[in-house]
């Protein structure tokens, strides 16, 4: 059972960890010890000093723990000290690739995603920026958990400017950029810090974002099926329900018990494709066969809508794709389109929302996938930021920005003992091409309308899947000839269960 909690996880060993009658009386942000290391690449040093200082936070329930942030003060420094705060993108339910752990000297594929971020903040140290990049999942990994990556980073910007090695001065100016599982720390702690820790928000010139996970029940579903994509979804509840300390376990399948099991230490460089097509219906029983009829994944997803904590006091850049196609994710019925792992119309909902709430936001779009929107969303978001420290004044476009999905938290659909109501029909069909079939013909499947829901298709071709949505024809291709196509239809069992196929064009 601790495995699919998540609470048998490995724990980082902190360094200099608080006693604990001195964690009773540690507050958010105290500083428990610093250390000093050379910066390190795989286990390679290099002429780089980084400074990692353990401090007290808080946790997803609530509970004070110890996190460690390391700060890497700029080659030649500039003037008074400017902070930029770096989010990794490192997800991985691993506290080993951590970055206080890899810049410490680890090695190993997870570890490389922190030592390829050497290259984004490089250009940051040689404009003289000093910069801060904190253990946002916390010493447990809890990978997903928004808020807590929020609350960690926030204490990490109280806790530099109590160690005089860094050169951080109380007042000096704080901008905070991240992407994709980045993004959710940088949003997070924007939104959180006006209440949380006035002090910090009053210092904040701005929050560079991308790639952004808004409403983990919607993207859920996004990916569900998808190809290189898939596997981070069992990964991300995995995170979320160590961060919570809920028991998935009844409501998994085995083969979900066997994918929850090989995931507790995964990094995303593990996993992405290596679930392809994998869909929550596998991982749970039938019974479940749809997120929302599992009661403590819906109150811990509606826990995670960004713009649910409070509203940033500074100046928000928001870049999102919508390209999911070349990463092998279609298009959803209900959300539209994404970058393959986020969507874009949930992030343009959140940029709006921000607007209304008076926000200076910049919203940009980038036909490209999750990976590809990083070769514009760097360089924009890096002169975005920049600009805020010269004083330059934030542009918006909140008058352009198209409208979004609706960020209402998802319902409950059934209690597990009336399952049988509102679980999902799925049948499937298939047929072989002949070796001579025509090229630019259909081949369609006609069910019944039912109503209460839309009937998702998903086309295979061999092992193949070649279209994923709410289409009910596929258009044949040459190199399909003497192939098997097969479709699987997912029903909503919601008002009817009635289905049935029509005719079939070959």
């Amino acid at each position: 059972m601790a495995g699919v909690l998540g609470l048998g996880a490995t724990v980082a060993t902190v360094p200099g960890a608080a006693a604990p009658a001195e964690a009773a009386t540690a507050e958010h942000g105290d500083v428990v010890s610093t250390t000093t290391t050379s910066y390190s690449i795989q286990g390679l040093d290099l002429p780089l000093e980084a400074i990692q200082i353990t401090y007290r936070t808080r946790n997803m329930r609530g509970e004070a723990v110890d996190n460690v942030t390391t700060v890497i003060r700029p080659v030649v420094p500039l003037g008074a000290s400017k902070v930029v705060s770096y989010e990794s993108f490192y997800d991985s339910l691993n506290p080993a690739d951590q970055p206080s752990t890899v810049i410490a000297g680890g090695q190993g594929l997870g570890a490389g995603i922190v030592n390829v971020e050497t290259a984004v903040i490089a250009p940051l140290l040689l404009q003289g920026y000093t910069v801060n990049i904190p253990d946002t999942e916390g010493q447990s990994a809890d990978f997903a958990a928004g808020p807590e990556y929020g609350y960690t980073t926030i204490d990490s910007l109280r806790a530099i400017r109590q160690v005089p090695a860094t050169g951080v001065g109380d007042d000096a100016p704080i901008g905070m950029i991240g992407y994709s599982g980045g993004a959710i720390a940088a949003e997070w702690a924007a939104e959180l810090a006006p209440s949380y820790a006035p002090e910090v928000a009053d210092d904040l010139v701005g929050t560079a974002i991308g790639g952004v996970l808004v409403h983990p029940g919607h993207n859920l579903h996004y990916i569900d099926g998808s190809q290189v994509w898939a596997g981070v979804a069992p990964m991300a509840i995995v995170g979320i329900a160590r961060a919570f300390g809920v028991d998935l376990q009844p409501y998994l399948s085995d083969y979900g018990k066997q994918v929850f099991a090989e995931l507790q230490d995964a990094s995303i460089a593990e996993v992405l494709g290596a679930y392809p097509g994998l869909t929550w219906a596998q991982l749970t029983k039938p019974e479940y066969a749809v997120p929302e009829s599992v009661g403590p994944y819906v109150e811990l997803a509606n826990r995670l809508i960004m713009g649910t904590g409070g509203t940033p006091t500074s100046p928000m850049f928001i870049g999102q794709g919508t390209g999911g196609e070349l990463e092998g994710t279609q298009a959803s019925a209900d959300y539209g389109t994404g970058d393959g792992v986020m969507i874009a119309g949930d992030v343009r909902a959140l940029a709006k929302q921000y607007c209304d709430r008076g926000v200076t936001v910049q919203y940009d779009e980038y036909a490209l996938s999750h990976f590809t929107a990083t070769a514009q969303w760097i360089p924009s978001a890096m002169t975005w930021l920049t600009s805020r420290f010269a004083g330059i004044a934030a542009p918006t476009d909140c008058d352009s920005i198209a409208a979004g999905n609706s960020l209402a938290p998802i319902q409950a659909v059934a209690s597990s003992t009336q399952a049988s109501a509102v679980t999902p029909h799925v049948l499937s069909w298939s047929k072989k091409l002949r070796k001579h079939a025509r090229a630019g013909r259909w081949v369609a499947v006609s069910p019944t309308r039912v109503s209460g829901g839309t009937a998702t298709y998903t086309w295979t071709v061999g092992k193949r899947v070649v279209k994923q949505g709410a289409s009910p024809r596929l258009k044949v291709r040459r190199a399909w000839r003497g192939k098997r196509v097969r479709v699987t239809v997912v029903v909503p069992g919601v008002g009817s269960r009635r289905y049935g196929f029509g005719s079939v064009s070959r």
